[in-house]
């Protein structure tokens, strides 16, 4: 029995951490008139750069913007780091 709680709960703990938090920062921009920013982004899914790039692509497009670059991704430790140079784009896509 001790066993089977054992395995049971390390099953939970690395469930657990491969669903950690997941974010991306990375550089948008739109046309006429020019408009450019940096901002901050939770991922869903996989935490890679590949991901993120086509999550962010779609979300952006859907209000106007066009992903330039994925700077990055990173965990929920990287967040604080970010938010004032994000602005008002900080998790907001």
């Amino acid at each position: 029995m001790k066993q089977i709680a054992l395995s049971l709960a390390l099953t939970l703990a690395c469930t657990g951490a491969a669903q950690a938090a997941c974010f991306a920062d990375y550089k948008a921009k739109q046309d006429n008139p020019l408009r450019l920013h940096y901002g901050v982004a939770e991922i869903s899914g996989q935490c890679a750069r590949a991901s993120a790039q086509s999550q962010l692509r779609a979300r952006l497009a859907a209000n106007g913007w066009t992903l330039l670059q994925v700077l990055s991704v990173f965990d929920a430790q990287g967040l604080d780091q970010r938010k004032n140079s994000a602005g008002q784009y900080y998790l907001r896509f």
